[in-house]
């Protein structure tokens, strides 16, 4: 799923507040010795929900891709303007560790030690305006049926997953590869120069949601959106994945491809930070979060583009 953060700009000004904020981020990392393994290029914000995904056939992609981007259609029908993403609820930071549990909020920048793990929540400088307090709670707050029934076709441009408005695709369930099922690119196989050791901490915002199964443990850090719209639970269009851990929005138990039950990691990352070795390139977990701490930010609110599959197989928003 590609989600576009929302940028504003003042008044004559090209540069956008969310591209201030980026460069403020990387400065201030960088001053105090953030280290080669840091990220200094802008991430492209997505959520990744699979990796080295198979499709049964081309007509079932298709069809999968024309279903889900529907379901993003009438979530930018909610959301014109995009929307602030948060939570009423509680959460404890790592989540399930038995820490004192605050409040979650809405427009939050989060500090991941790796998409399992949340480590430390940063408020932003301001409360809601009026209106996006409406978008925040809109969907658990209001009946939302009629964005549905008026929603019926797909109005935006969604060639990101392969479909040209045909069904020519070149389906080769033979054409899988070890690629496909690489980690986030937080670690990758290609480091930066001078950064001897792979590392996936990042800055981000988390979708993840409380699973109804025992098994997960994962707090709701969003009520704007239900991601289960986007899961092929039944394998109706979706025959495996490349690794075990099949849906990464939250696998449950007797899944229909045998995958391993999970909680719900589902995340926009932002930022990338790398390993917290200083001595291999990166920076000290403690360094990075006193840093986050002094950065005034707005409230974070995104709007979803669409979803596809990336070269990799990787079904993503």
């Amino acid at each position: 799923l590609i989600v576009s953060v929302v940028e504003t700009y003042e008044d004559g000004d090209s540069y956008s507040a969310y591209e201030y904020f980026l460069d403020d981020l990387f400065n201030a990392m960088d001053a105090v010795g953030g280290g080669p393994c840091m990220d200094d290029h802008d991430t492209d914000p997505h959520v990744s929900m699979s990796r080295g995904t198979k499709f049964w056939s081309a007509y079932h992609q298709k069809q999968y891709m024309y279903q889900t981007n529907l379901e993003v259609a009438v979530w930018q029908a909610m959301y014109p303007y995009g929307t602030p993403i948060g939570s009423a609820g509680y959460a404890a930071f790592p989540p399930g560790h038995g820490g004192t549990k605050q409040k979650v909020g809405y427009g939050n920048l989060y500090f991941f030690f790796d998409r399992a793990n949340i480590t430390k929540a940063f408020s932003p400088n301001r409360d809601l305006t009026s209106n996006e307090a409406y978008y925040a709670k809109l969907y658990m707050k209001n009946d939302v049926s009629q964005f549905y029934s008026s929603t019926t076709s797909i109005n935006f441009d969604y060639s990101g997953s392969h479909d040209n408005g045909d069904c020519d695709y070149e389906h080769n369930p033979y054409g899988w590869n070890a690629q496909m099922a690489k980690h986030d690119m937080t670690d990758g196989w290609d480091l930066p120069p001078n950064c001897l050791q792979e590392g996936e901490t990042f800055f981000g915002i988390p979708l993840s949601r409380t699973s109804e199964s025992k098994l997960q443990s994962s707090s709701s850090f969003q009520e704007q959106f239900d991601f289960e719209y986007l899961a092929d639970r039944n394998g109706t269009y979706i025959t495996s994945f490349g690794t075990n851990h099949g849906w990464l929005i939250g696998e449950e138990l007797g899944n229909a491809v045998g995958s391993i039950v999970d909680k719900d990691t589902a995340h926009i990352p932002i930022f990338y930070t790398g390993t917290t070795n200083p001595n291999m390139g990166g920076m000290s977990l403690s360094d990075m979060i006193k840093v986050a701490q002094h950065i005034d930010f707005g409230t974070l609110y995104i709007k979803p583009a669409f979803v596809f599959v990336d070269g990799d197989g990787h079904v993503k928003l």
